[in-house]
């Protein structure tokens, strides 16, 4: 047992599917990258890789052209399906409309619309003609988006009428380098009478172009995508990935998603965000999955129903979605046909330990975590299908990668000597999450900011910024951003460890933990909570959830205050915003708030 949580015991002769990963051990001693390119099909002739013809292409090369590639569930509930082979088709006609333009290999393609079919097409469309395809939320204001597209040197946006009104309308005069709008669910007469500049009916153009494109020579090393992070104070940053990326994310799809051809796959991310894109587009298309994609926002019977109605056997969603499930009680999933999911994956956040026990509770399968970032490009460190489960644990390295944890300094990053070397911290011993270079979808740099990009390597190793521990068993657990880490009369607090003890409370649904100045203990713990329905936000539940952290994590790590709010600044990938939290706080500027969930709600009533 660890702590309070037992460890969840497998079997794999009891599993619905036998995975691709069975025994850990042989299968991280044995694996290369030249087998998991060997996966993977290459463009015919040897003429190099291509993101669209592995996710596509080569489906209908394996007389797999009429599988249903994507099921979209509209608003409405209904459900329009494509196959792989329409899929080839209308992607190649968005490339042509691209070629059409003037839109040329490498140039930076925009999106800024919801789930809706026309972005699917758009993204794999984009990367087809060797353009690059950059990805929005729908709920970014003016000057987000404005930012990105500038920074990013956009060249053509992939919108509706509505968005660009509020969204692109406010700003274009700053930005002139975007030179076409394609408007999806428009006319050609209504993209005429608009007055936006270089507007296109995009459904018109594609109607008129050819439905054959063949894929051109790809250097595997050519930029394909382009994330955007979030900064703190600063401007958001741009990782460019290359199209080499579709290698790791269909292996990382591999071990950690156990996706198999016959699978119905639903990634709940929104492609605005990376994870909605490497796993909700290109790593289950290149299994040849048949994928769900729900116009809809959360609901939590509508996501059950979805689960239910769409048979849906692999399910990948985010820590927040599951503590908002996990509000609605074990009572509703009940009542929902779950019998055809076979393995539940989580990613945004840590996800706290009782969210994996409640999943083994409520759906009668644990959550497995798993841990990556923007700059890494897919899934570094997982738990696994076979493998046990140590609920809190972000797992262990996927075959392949190269985890340590390093000896930190004062400031709690990396301890780097003057000769540039770096040390290895001892087994639970807390430092910073390093990966050494060389897995196929590792960000090549940060798009016009090449000394940003060298400032995250050290030793030979990326550093993640993220502070965590190695137990002796090679499972990895994290600990807080380094930015985050609270030092507080001499002991260093990860504020996950103190979230994660309250939510362990039946009346918490959310927490977020901060580090405020103190005269004597130079920070004092200061913890947010958002309550359950039924609970009241009374001084007696404080002060019972003070006591019961207190009796958690004894008064050395313990909040010494605790506000109650009706919900907590998060991002839309789930991720409580402690930065926004501190900031209020101390009435420091708050810095890009571009991926805050309350644009949500305004992106709703807008669509």
């Amino acid at each position: 047992e660890l702590g309070d949580y037992p460890v969840i015991r497998k079997q794999v002769d009891q599993l619905a599917v036998v995975p691709y990963l069975v025994d850990y051990e042989r299968e991280t001693s044995s694996f290369t990258l030249d087998e998991a390119r060997s996966w993977l099909d290459g463009l015919p002739g040897k003429r190099g890789l291509n993101i669209a013809y592995e996710a596509v292409d080569r489906h209908l090369a394996h007389g797999r052209g009429d599988h249903v590639a994507i099921r979209f569930v509209r608003l409405s509930g209904e459900v329009e399906e494509v196959s792989y082979a329409a899929l080839r088709t209308r992607t190649s006609q968005f490339a042509h409309v691209l070629r059409d333009l003037g839109v040329q290999p490498g140039e930076r393609v925009f999106s800024l619309c919801g789930r809706v079919p026309d972005l699917y097409t758009a993204l794999l469309g984009t990367v087809r003609a060797r353009s690059t395809f950059a990805p929005l939320f729908s709920a970014f204001g003016p000057e987000p988006v404005r930012q990105r597209i500038v920074r990013g040197d956009g060249v053509a946006l992939v919108t509706t009428p509505a968005l660009y009104q509020r969204k692109v309308a406010p700003v274009r005069d700053q930005m002139p380098g975007l030179r076409h709008v394609l408007l999806v669910d428009t006319t050609a007469a209504e993209a005429a009478e608009s007055g936006i500049p270089g507007a296109v009916s995009l459904s018109e153009a594609m109607h008129a172009a050819s439905d054959v494109f063949d894929i051109e020579p790809t250097d595997p090393e050519e930029m394909a995508l382009l994330h955007f992070t979030s900064g703190t104070t600063g401007t958001p940053k741009g990782a460019v990935h290359v199209h080499d990326a579709v290698v790791w994310h269909h292996a990382s799809a591999r071990y950690a998603l156990d996706l198999h051809p016959e699978d119905v796959y639903w990634c709940t991310a929104d492609p605005g965000w990376v994870t909605g894109t490497s796993y909700g587009v290109v790593a289950p298309l290149t299994h040849g999955v048949t994928m769900v994609v729900d116009e809809g926002e959360f609901h939590s019977r509508r996501w059950y129903a979805t689960l239910a109605e769409q048979g849906v056997t692999v399910w990948y969603t985010a820590p927040t979605a599951i503590r908002m499930l996990m509000k609605a009680g074990t009572e509703l999933p009940a009542s929902y046909d779950l019998s055809a999911l076979r393995f539940v994956g989580s990613v945004g956040e840590p996800l706290n330990p009782e969210a994996v026990v409640w999943g083994a509770e409520a759906l009668g399968l644990p959550i497995h975590d798993n841990w990556w970032q923007t700059e890494t490009g897919g899934i570094m460190i997982a738990n696994y299908l076979s493998a046990d489960v140590r609920p809190g644990s972000m797992g262990r390295p996927l075959p392949g990668v190269h985890a340590v944890v390093l000896r930190r300094g004062e400031d709690g990053r990396a301890e780097v000597a003057e000769d540039g070397s770096v040390v290895p911290a001892e087994d639970d011993q807390v430092g910073e999450l390093a990966l050494r270079p060389g897995w196929p979808s590792m960000f090549r740099g940060y798009l016009h900011d090449d000394d940003r990009y060298a400032a995250c390597f050290a030793g030979g190793y990326y550093l993640t910024g993220d502070l965590a521990r190695r137990d002796r068993d090679g499972y990895f657990w994290f600990v807080g951003r380094a930015d985050d880490v609270i030092k507080s009369a001499g002991h260093l607090v990860g504020p996950f460890e103190v979230e994660s003890a309250l939510m362990a409370h039946p009346a918490v649904a959310e927490a977020g933990v901060i580090g405020v100045p103190d005269p004597i203990m130079g920070q004092r713990i200061l913890a947010f909570v958002a309550l359950k329905p039924g609970f009241e936000a009374s001084d007696a539940t404080r002060r019972e959830l003070l006591g019961h952290a207190r009796r958690r994590l004894g008064p050395a790590v313990a909040p010494r205050e605790i506000r109650i709010s009706e919900s907590l600044p998060k991002t839309r990938s789930g991720k409580i915003m402690r930065r926004l939290l501190r900031a209020r706080e101390l009435g420091l500027p708050e810095g890009d708030l571009s991926t805050l969930e309350r644009a949500e709600e305004e992106g709703r009533h807008e669509r």
